[in-house]
């Protein structure tokens, strides 16, 4: 199952813009096979450019993506966060980002990390001072928030997809119950002409009995049973169209239902 089954993603995109904008922090949303499923959003260049823009930075990030889970600090020390997208027990993804600075940074230690990272450190010095500074709790509160708000919605979306589904299947059953009683009431209907000829006919066997005397006993004891087996197929046919009607009301029933 994936989000996309159930969730336009430009909802959960636009929720997500909102927050960055309202936060300063950036996010991103990824699947549960690990492919992007919206667009950076709040990133700099601190992050996309320099950082993730140099072999060894893209693998420690890589390495964060993959392992860290809730608000933690990067590997160039500032915080981000990994929150898991949930329906139930069915893991469908996670809300990644933060990129945030939980107070004003020591630029020797990030001219350090520059080197190791292979980038020009007065670069990313410079990168650095355009990084948002929050502190470490308002960055802790707004990751749960979008974390919260987020699984909030692709739970409701699920429910209502779910439920829509069930709808169209009762649909769709109802149909073929509708289909199928109207074919058992043709079938009923060919039934009371048999109902019919079989009384004429043992009527009429009756009669020829009765005519050949002693000669007809045998036919007419025939005849006998062959009235009965008409009086019976009747009793039968008269519960068949009991039963259809019965069914017919259920039926219209939940039609109803399904509609409400």
């Amino acid at each position: 199952m994936h989000i996309s089954d159930f969730l336009e993603l430009s909802l959960l995109e636009q929720i997500m813009e909102d927050w960055s904008k309202a936060t300063g922090m950036a996010t991103i949303a990824v699947d549960n096979e690990g492919n992007y499923i919206t667009k950076e959003i709040g990133f700099t260049d601190f992050c996309m450019k320099h950082t993730r823009g140099s072999a060894e930075g893209l693998r420690r990030c890589t390495k964060c993506d993959n392992t860290c889970t809730g608000t933690y600090f990067c590997h160039a020390g500032l915080m981000d966060f990994s929150i898991d997208i949930m329906v139930g027990d069915t893991y469908l993804g996670k809300i990644i980002g933060g990129q945030v600075l939980p107070g004003e940074p020591d630029e020797d230690k990030f001219r350090s990390i520059a080197s190791e990272l292979g980038i020009d450190p007065d670069l990313y010095i410079d990168a650095l001072r355009k990084v948002p500074v929050k502190t470490e709790a308002s960055i802790r509160a707004a990751a749960k928030l979008l974390g919260d708000m987020i699984n909030l919605i692709v739970n409701f979306e699920y429910r209502k997809a779910s439920s829509n589904n069930l709808v169209t299947t009762l649909e769709d059953d109802i149909s073929q119950a509708a289909n199928l009683i109207e074919e058992i009431n043709e079938k009923s209907q060919a039934l009371d002409k048999i109902e019919s000829k079989q009384k004429i006919l043992s009527l009429n066997a009756s009669i020829e009995a009765a005519r050949a005397g002693e000669f007809g006993r045998g036919f007419a004891v025939v005849a006998t049973e062959f009235g009965k087996l008409a009086v019976n197929s009747g009793e039968i046919n008269k519960s068949i169209k009991s039963s259809l009607k019965s069914l017919t009301t259920v039926i219209e029933e939940m039609e109803e239902s399904s509609k409400n």
